[in-house]
C-alpha cells in the first residue's frame, strides 16, 4: 500500500526542498563578501546588497527561466518585404538586461572615479549572473569594447559615454537618439576560428578618411541587435580592426545581413548569429595590420568575464546543491548531515571559493592597472584563470546536479541550463589550448609576468608545505618554457592552482585552505567528494545560502 503523508492527501508532496528564492546572493556568499572587502571597501559590499537581493528573488528566477523558454526569433524582412535583419527577444530578456545595465555592470567602470570600480562590477556581474547566464554576453562585450576603442581618441569619445551609460535603450536607432548603447564583436570566420589571421573578410577604402566597406562573413556574432561591433577584416596593410555601427548617422541601417541564428548548446536566451557583410561601412580602429594588437584589450576583458561567468555558474550550482541537501531527508536524516554528502558539498564549496578569490583578485588588478606588478599579474593571470576555472566548471556543475538526483535532471530545477552552459566559457575567447599556449607565449616573451606570478604566490610562502612544494615543482617545469607546448595544459593548470592556493592560504578560513591544498595540490584523484579529514560540516555551513 502506498504510504500517505500526514495530511492524508496522496496528491500533496513532502520531503521536497522549497525553491531557492528570497535569499541575497551577495551577502549569503562569504567568499565573495570577503574578497570584495579585501580588495575594495565595506561601502562596496553595501552597494551590492540591492542587486544581490534582486538576483535571489522569485521574480528574477522567473524571468531567467522565461528568457530561455522563449528564445529569440530572427525577422529578416518586415511585412512589406523590406530587409530589416532584426532579432526579437522575449520581454524577460529586456527585464534582465535593463537591470544589469542599470546596476553599472556594462562599461560604467571605465568612466567611474571609484578606485574599486572594476571589483564592484566584477562582484555584481557574478551575482547578477545567478539569474540567467545568456544576457551576460552583451553586457560583457560592452564592458570589453571600451579599452579597445581607446586606440582612437575620437572613436573612444564618440562611443564610450553611450557604452558606459546605465540606461538600457534597446532598438535600432542612430546614436544621437539613444540614451545608452551596447557593443559586440565579430572576429571568427568559418575557415579559421581562433586563427583570426586566416580571416578572408576584405576591407576596401571608400576614399573618406578612415572609412572602409567590408565584404565577407562572420561565423559567430552574438547579440546582433547591439549598436556597434568591433570587427576584424583584411585591409591592404593586413588584418585590421574596424568599428561597425548597426545604424548609420543618417538613420539608415548599415548592411549587416543576419544569415541565421545558431542552434547552440547552452542558454537559449541569447542570439548567436552568422553575419554577411557586403558593402558594410566600418571605421578603422588603430593602424592597418594592427588588428589583433588593437582588439586584444577587448579579448582580455572578455576573458576576465569568462572567469567571472564560470565562477557564477559554480556558485549558483553549489547553492542549489547545498540548499537541496539541507532540506531533503533520506535514511533517517537530512542529506546535508550524511558524511559522504558533506564531503561532496564541501569539495564543491572549495572549488567555488577558489574560483571566487582568483576572479576578484584579477578584477582588482584591473583597478590598479598603472602598477607594473598588477599589470603583469593581469597579463599572466587572465589566461591562467580562463584556462583553469572555465575548465573546472563542467565537472563541478555536473557533480552539483547529481546532488539533486532526478530532481536536478528536470528543466524546472534550473540545473540543466547550468549544465549546458558550463562548457561555454572554456570555448569562448580562446579554447583551453589557446589560453594554455598564451601562457607559454607570455612566459617566453614577457619575463615580467613570471616575476609577477612568483611574487604573488610567494606571499604565501611558508603558509602550507603542500603549496610550497607545488610552487617549486611548477618552477622546475619552466626550465625550457619554449619547449613545453605539448605540456602547456599541465603547466597552466599547475600555475593556476598554485595562484588559487596562495590566495586561499593567505585569506580564506583554515579549513578551506587546508582542503584545497590537500586535494588540488596533493594526491587527490580529481573526483569530487574525496577530501581527506577536515571540518567538512563547517565548509558546508559556510556555503549553504540562507533565505
Amino acid at each position: 500500500m502506498t504510504p500517505r503523508n500526514p495530511a492524508g492527501d496522496l496528491r500533496a508532496s513532502t520531503n521536497q526542498a522549497p525553491p531557492l528564492v528570497g535569499h541575497n546572493v551577495v551577502t549569503s556568499d562569504p567568499a565573495l563578501v570577503e574578497a570584495v572587502l579585501r580588495h575594495a571597501a565595506p561601502e562596496v559590499v553595501d552597494d551590492l546588497t540591492g542587486i544581490g537581493e534582486l538576483a535571489g528573488s522569485a521574480e528574477a528566477r522567473e524571468h531567467g527561466m522565461l528568457a530561455n523558454q522563449h528564445p529569440p526569433r530572427l525577422l529578416p524582412y518586415d511585412r512589406y518585404g523590406n530587409r530589416i535583419d532584426e532579432v526579437e527577444f522575449h520581454p524577460s530578456w529586456h527585464w534582465l538586461l535593463e537591470r544589469a545595465i542599470g546596476h553599472g555592470l556594462a562599461a560604467a567602470p571605465w568612466e567611474s572615479d571609484s578606485p574599486y570600480a572594476h571589483v564592484r562590477r566584477a562582484a555584481g556581474f557574478m551575482a547578477w549572473s545567478h539569474t540567467e547566464p545568456g544576457h551576460g554576453c552583451p553586457v560583457s562585450m560592452t564592458y570589453a569594447a571600451v579599452p579597445a576603442l581607446r586606440a582612437d581618441d575620437a572613436l573612444a569619445k564618440e562611443w564610450t559615454p553611450l557604452l558606459a551609460s546605465t540606461s538600457y535603450d534597446p532598438g535600432l536607432r542612430p546614436t544621437t537618439e539613444k540614451r545608452g548603447a551596447l557593443a559586440g564583436m565579430g572576429m571568427t570566420e568559418k575557415q579559421g576560428g581562433s586563427d583570426v589571421r586566416a580571416n578572408l573578410t576584405r576591407a576596401v577604402p571608400t576614399g573618406n578618411d578612415g572609412e572602409y566597406t567590408l565584404h565577407g562573413h562572420k561565423w559567430f556574432t552574438s547579440a546582433p541587435m547591439n549598436d556597434v561591433f568591433l570587427v576584424l577584416a583584411q585591409a591592404e596593410g593586413g588584418l585590421t580592426c574596424f568599428v561597425v555601427p548597426r545604424v548609420l548617422p543618417d538613420g539608415s541601417r548599415n548592411r549587416l545581413d543576419v544569415v541565421r541564428l545558431k542552434d547552440k548548446l547552452g542558454n537559449r536566451s541569447n542570439a548567436s548569429s552568422e553575419l554577411e557583410l557586403d558593402g558594410t561601412l566600418g571605421v578603422r580602429l588603430g593602424d592597418e595590420g594592427r588588428g589583433v594588437r588593437t582588439i586584444i584589450e577587448m579579448v582580455a576583458a572578455t576573458r576576465l568575464d569568462c572567469v567571472l561567468g564560470s565562477t557564477s555558474l559554480m556558485r549558483r550550482a553549489l547553492n542549489e546543491a547545498a540548499w537541496h541537501a539541507s532540506h531533503r531527508s533520506a535514511f533517517g536524516s537530512l542529506l546535508a548531515e550524511k558524511p559522504l554528502m558533506q564531503n561532496v558539498l564541501a569539495d564543491l564549496a572549495v572549488e567555488a571559493e577558489a574560483a571566487t578569490v582568483v576572479a576578484v583578485r584579477l578584477a582588482a588588478a584591473v583597478d590598479r592597472a598603472d602598477d607594473p606588478h598588477e599589470a603583469a599579474l593581469r597579463r599572466i593571470g587572465l589566461p591562467l584563470a580562463k584556462y583553469w576555472v572555465c575548465k573546472r566548471t563542467p565537472g563541478m556543475v555536473a557533480e552539483a546536479l547529481e546532488c539533486l538526483g532526478g530532481n536536478g535532471y528536470v528543466e524546472e530545477s534550473g540545473m540543466p541550463l547550468l549544465y549546458r552552459e558550463a562548457p561555454l566559457n572554456s570555448v569562448w575567447e580562446g579554447s583551453g589550448n589557446v589560453n594554455a599556449l598564451d601562457v607559454l607565449r607570455a612566459l617566453t616573451r614577457e619575463p615580467e609576468v613570471l616575476a609577477a606570478w612568483v611574487t604573488e604566490v610567494g606571499h604565501a610562502r611558508g603558509g602550507d608545505r603542500r603549496l610550497d612544494r607545488a610552487v617549486d615543482d611548477t618552477l622546475a617545469l619552466l626550465g625550457d618554457a619554449a619547449g613545453l607546448e605539448a605540456s602547456a595544459r599541465r603547466l597552466a593548470g599547475r600555475m593556476a592552482a598554485c595562484l588559487q592556493g596562495s590566495l586561499l592560504v593567505r585569506h580564506a578560513p583554515t579549513e578551506v585552505a587546508d582542503a584545497f591544498c590537500g586535494s588540488r595540490l596533493g594526491g587527490h584523484d580529481g573526483t569530487y567528494g574525496a577530501l581527506a579529514a577536515g571540518d567538512l560540516a563547517a565548509l558546508v555551513e559556510r556555503a549553504t545560502p540562507t533565505a
